[in-house]
């Protein structure tokens, strides 16, 4: 148990770091990339959920199924947002701008 606990506390520091160091630039690309690791992790969770047989155990799983799945839920939204904002303008009608909320129109 002491050996599943240090990885835990050594996977949430190392995730830490490497989040942090990444610029605010690239964070919205790169996470569109990552939604299929969080994906796998979701799947990973969900699996050894199945597998529990201790109720902490049932409820450390189902807490990792949850926040995996609000993980994958909240990169797929700030994809979609990154991807409204470099649309074209279509046949002159106005568009809303994700970046500002103002209507623009387009040519």
């Amino acid at each position: 148990m002491i050996d599943l606990l240090t990885i835990f506390v050594l996977a949430v520091f190392v995730g830490f770091e490497v989040v942090s160091k990444v610029s605010t630039i690239l964070h919205t690309p790169l996470m569109s990339g990552a939604n299929a690791i969080h994906g796998v992790i979701l799947v990973g969770a969900i699996l050894i959920t199945g597998r529990a047989e201790h109720a902490l155990e049932v409820t450390l799983g189902l807490l990792a199924v949850f926040l995996a799945t609000v993980n994958v839920v909240g990169g797929f939204v700030v994809t979609d947002r990154m991807l409204e904002m470099f649309k074209g303008h279509k046949g002159g009608k106005p568009v809303k701008s994700a970046a500002n909320g103002h209507k623009e129109v387009g040519e």
